[in-house]
């Protein structure tokens, strides 16, 4: 016989449903989550909202993605600038065309083998080869396509890449929100 995972949790599993996904739709910390939460008529407290993050968030995020539909053929590429514990480090992200963030791919350096590193991580881990690759105008991209013998599915121009640029939003909505990302 199965447990739940749920056993031994004081608060019922629609409670720590909602509060979890409040955490991670809104991009809430946990105070203000408590604070939600009790403007409901719950008594939580952020540490306890914390714990359930961290045990139940990846089996959520597990069981959403299995539900969803595969990924769009068609990617979009891009890389932003950010700091991390002080250094400068570039934030590369591939998304499909609904939006869907394919994979993420933190380096130090903005060159070909960069970009190659991420494009053989996305053709390894996507079930779905790409029909079309949007980039920008960075010379980084068409070197790794030539080099991965993809150069004829690569498309620049204008604001083609539009989708991708609107991914890193949430990153800097998160970045000004903590000032900073850390290592932990």
């Amino acid at each position: 016989m199965k447990t739940s995972i749920y056993a031994r949790h004081r608060f019922h599993p629609d409670i720590i449903r909602r509060a979890i996904w409040m955490y991670f739709r809104f991009n809430l910390g946990f105070r203000d989550v408590e604070d939600l939460m009790a403007e409901r008529g719950f008594e939580l407290s952020y540490e306890t909202i914390r714990r359930w993050v961290d045990k139940f968030g990846s089996t959520y995020a597990k069981r959403i993605k299995c539900r969803s539909v595969g990924p769009s053929p068609v990617w979009h590429l891009d890389e932003v600038y950010t700091k991390i514990d002080g250094k400068k480090v570039y934030l590369w992200r591939a998304v499909d065309d609904e939006g869907t963030v394919l994979d993420v791919v933190v380096q130090r350096r903005r060159n070909a083998k960069a970009a190659t590193r991420l494009l053989r991580k996305l053709l390894r881990n996507q079930e779905v080869k790409p029909e079309r690759i949007v980039t920008d105008k960075l010379g980084s991209y068409s070197a790794a396509l030539k080099e991965l013998g993809m150069k004829r599915l690569q498309d620049v121009g204008g604001r083609k890449n539009n989708r991708a640029e609107c991914s890193h939003v949430p990153i800097r909505r998160r970045e000004r929100k903590a000032r900073k990302f850390r290592f932990v």
